[in-house]
């Protein structure tokens, strides 16, 4: 069933403001960290909700014919619950359709058509994902991170060491654990005494600020 009362530019648009925030490191921080620090919550439940839940019954899949369609979809499936669905098993709903949608995209081309920062969204969708062989698939994503910090803009330059440190951190939580511990209470799970004591610290890869990331802070 498709709905067509949605479309892929009210997303696009929202979440990729035309600003050139992508030419100036201050700029382009603080729309990272707009987005990865819940600054965009209020804004999606209050204008998003049913396109939201719209994208998770599937009703937005024919979106992914075309580049520019399949960015909005993943923003819609892995961005937006986060959002929405904020601390309740919602939020990770969708995480393995999105991978799949990212995982096709990357393989068909799409998401090479689109640019740097936009691109992240599909390796940030993938290191949301759990399940079998997470690890193998974040592993074979390290040619695509390449291809994203080969684009950045010269005046970017600190934060390609930085987002190959991020992509390396993920994979560590995923080597030492085999899943995201910090979601363990959400999802009702027990925690062994290592992912406690790493819960306890609270330095979770996909909840850094940018200047974090780019300093390499441990």
């Amino acid at each position: 069933m498709k709905d067509a009362s949605f479309t892929p530019d009210q997303v696009l648009d929202f979440w990729f403001p035309d600003t050139g925030h992508e030419n100036n490191p201050e700029t382009h921080g603080a729309f990272w960290d707009e987005r990865m620090q819940g600054g965009m919550d209020a804004a999606i439940i209050e204008r998003f909700g049913p396109l939201t839940e719209a994208a998770a019954r599937g009703e937005l899949d024919h979106w992914a014919e075309t580049s520019r369609g399949r960015l909005a979809l993943l923003i819609a499936l892995d961005q937006f619950p986060r959002s929405y669905w904020r601390d309740t098993p919602g939020a990770y709903a969708q995480d393995i359709k999105a991978a799949r949608l990212a995982l096709e995209g990357i393989a068909n081309g799409h998401a090479g058509e689109l640019r740097f920062y936009e691109k992240c969204f599909f390796l940030i969708a993938l290191s949301h994902c759990e399940g079998p062989e997470h690890l193998a698939r974040l592993e074979s994503l390290d040619a695509f991170v390449d291809t994203i910090t080969d684009e950045l803009p010269e005046c970017l330059g600190p934060m390609k060491d930085g987002l190959k440190n991020q992509h390396e951190r993920v994979k560590d939580v995923l080597k030492a654990f085999g899943r995201h511990p910090h979601r363990n209470a959400i999802l009702g799970r027990m925690s062994t005494p290592e992912e406690e004591a790493y819960i306890a610290a609270g330095d979770f890869p996909h909840v850094r600020s940018v200047e974090e990331v780019v300093s390499g802070d441990q």
